[in-house]
Parts: structure tokens; C-alpha cells; sequence
């Protein structure tokens, strides 16, 4: 914390290619979404100011490694709290509940994860969807960023696509031809990601998450972003190990 503190802004990994949750806005350039929000709390509460913040764009795959490596002070990134996770970085409280679903084109025929036996489905490298899925469909397609699998898709390259529901209410905004289909099939719940032995920062991210839950500043971020995933839910119950 003293070190961010010195520094004068906070470094978090964020994703640029989940339209909602974490995008490059074409207009303006700048990068937005629900888990940009979530970071930008967490640089208010350091300095005051939420623009103090320096994002690095990372894909799935290099979330760990990127911390592991310091490149970052935290990942902000759609990012699934997992046992395996948790013996190489460390994660706050969860800040979000999602789960797998399947987007697919409209009129394909599917109707969920059950109806994927035989077919060509596309995931992102490095994330818990893949390992959901591998044993689930006949072919799976792994690309770097979800903006790849929608073209994959809308080029007619792979069937569907299947991961946590946040990222395919983006891609269905962003193609009024697709849609999401059947009910999840997991739970994802996302964490932030920060290095092992920052156990301070864990902390102080903790915080700043619950501050966020009771001052209705997490359901104003969710209105902000999710509104299409329906009315804004109550937020994760914190839970913490002792």
C-alpha cells in the first residue's frame, strides 16, 4: 500500500474486449465498464481521486502471470475465484456472482449447454469457461478475447459460445442476431486478483468492496452496465476465511 501510495496511482489489469465489463470506448478511447468502475473505486479510496488509476490491458491467459510478475498492483477482470487460482495469487472478497451460459445465433437450435454434444464451440484461453466445456462439446475452438469468438461465430466458424453470462450480455449487444440461451450451468464468482503476500492491499480492497455494498455504489455501477442482465441484484455477501 505505501509503495502505491508513493507511487501516486494505482496499476490495475483490466480487459478492453468485454464490451459492459471492461471495453475501449470507440468515441472517446478511454476504457470503461462494470470492473473499470470497480477499479476506479479502489484508486478513490487511495488518493481521493478515481482517475488516479493506470490501466494495463490483459488477456485471460496473462492475468496470473502479470501478477505474478508485479507488472500490476491488481487484476479487475472477470476474474473466477478457483482453488487452483488461490495457490498462485491471492483474490478479495467476491464482488460479483456470475455463471456460464451459452450465446448462439437466433433460430439456431440450441437451447443450452446440453444441446452442444456435436458441435463447434469457442472459449478464451486461460479462463474457467474452457474447462467447463472441453468435455462437454465435440470442438472447441480457443481464441485470446471474446471479441474473437463473436466474429468466429458471426462468420459461421463455430456454433456457439459459451462463458459467464456478464460477457455474453456484451456480445449480444453488440449483435442484435445472436442471443443467450438456457440457464447457467456454474457459478463464477469473480474476485479481484492481487499478488500473494499483499495482504494489506487484500485488505484495504476489502474494504473499499464493502463500502460499496452498503452505500448503494455498487448498485449504481450495476444499473450503469448490467441493467440488461435484469434489476440490480443484492451484492455478494462477503465471506472470509479465518
Amino acid at each position: 500500500m505505501d509503495r502505491i501510495l508513493k507511487r501516486g496511482r494505482l496499476i490495475a489489469g483490466v480487459d478492453q474486449n468485454s464490451y459492459l465489463m471492461g471495453f475501449r470506448n470507440s468515441f472517446t478511447g478511454e476504457i470503461e465498464g462494470f470492473d473499470v468502475d470497480v477499479a476506479r473505486q479502489v484508486a478513490k479510496a487511495i488518493f481521493g481521486d478515481e482517475k488516479k488509476v493506470q490501466f494495463k490491458v490483459v488477456t485471460s491467459a496473462e492475468r496470473i502471470p502479470m501478477l505474478q510478475r508485479g507488472e500490476v498492483d491488481l487484476v479487475v477482470r472477470t476474474m473466477t475465484i478457483t482453488c487452483d487460482r488461490l495457490e498462485r495469487v491471492d483474490f478479495s472478497s467476491v464482488y460479483y456472482q456470475a455463471g456460464q451460459r451459452v450465446l448462439v445465433r437466433r433460430n439456431s437450435g440450441i437451447t443450452g449447454v446440453d444441446s452442444l454434444g456435436d458441435k463447434r464451440v469457442c472459449v478464451a484461453s486461460g479462463s474457467t469457461s474452457l474447462g467447463n466445456v472441453v468435455n462437454r462439446v465435440k470442438t472447441t475452438v480457443s481464441v485470446p478475447n471474446w471479441t474473437d469468438c463473436l466474429v468466429m461465430l458471426q462468420q459461421g466458424q463455430t456454433d456457439a459460445i459459451s462463458t459467464d453470462d456478464t460477457i455474453l450480455a456484451g456480445l449480444a449487444a453488440q449483435d442484435p442476431y445472436t442471443e443467450v440461451v438456457g440457464a447457467r450451468f456454474t457459478e463464477e464468482p469473480y474476485g479481484v486478483g492481487i499478488p500473494k503476500g499483499q495482504e494489506d492491499l487484500v485488505r484495504f480492497v476489502n474494504g473499499v468492496l464493502e463500502r460499496m455494498r452498503a452505500d448503494g455504489t455498487w448498485s449504481g455501477i450495476y444499473r450503469r452496465w448490467l441493467n440488461t442482465l435484469g434489476p440490480a441484484p443484492v451484492p455478494p455477501v462477503a465471506r472470509y476465511r479465518d
